[in-house]
């Protein structure tokens, strides 16, 4: 898989933070932030889901993913905002692939990317989040164009 390496400034970001399998908790984060953006008006910079944890270490039930927009920094958090929490993704150098995902097989292209990644002896993996930026909404045009973001460090 092709991939390039960038520095990333921080983004703050506002949505929810769900525990499970992403397969179950990304959709239904998805949903509650579709449903709070709507309701609050908000316009987003950009659409993200975040994962902390690597699926081959960490038991389904015990996955952590936020699902959020990008938000100006200073934004703050209406009311009528349950469960919302606002934060910031760290900046940094990261490796960025695209890929196009259809019949929501999201993992596909993120093994690919990982395992082009570890062929790469210039670069290794940090310890940090990584990073899904939603290019166009998949609900409506049946497919997902995104950008996968792998934190890194220098090997």
């Amino acid at each position: 898989m092709d991939y390039h390496i960038e520095q990333a400034d921080a983004r703050h970001v506002a949505g929810f933070h769900l525990v499970g399998p992403w397969e179950k908790t990304v959709k239904q984060g998805f949903e509650q932030l579709v449903l709070w953006v709507d309701t609050q008006h908000i316009q987003p910079q950009e659409w993200l889901a975040i994962y902390y944890d690597n699926p081959d270490d960490t038991p389904a039930e015990k996955l952590r993913c936020a699902t959020v927009v990008r938000v100006e920094e200073g934004f703050t958090v209406g009311e009528n905002s349950p469960g919302v929490i606002l934060t910031e993704i760290e900046g940094g150098q990261y490796a960025i692939a695209s890929a196009r995902v259809d019949n929501h097989d999201f993992a596909t292209p993120w093994r690919e990317f990982f395992e082009s990644l570890s062929q790469d002896d210039n670069y290794q993996i940090a310890p940090r989040p990584c990073l899904e930026i939603y290019l166009n909404d998949g609900n409506a045009d049946g497919y997902w164009d995104i950008d996968m973001y792998i934190p890194l460090a220098d090997a």
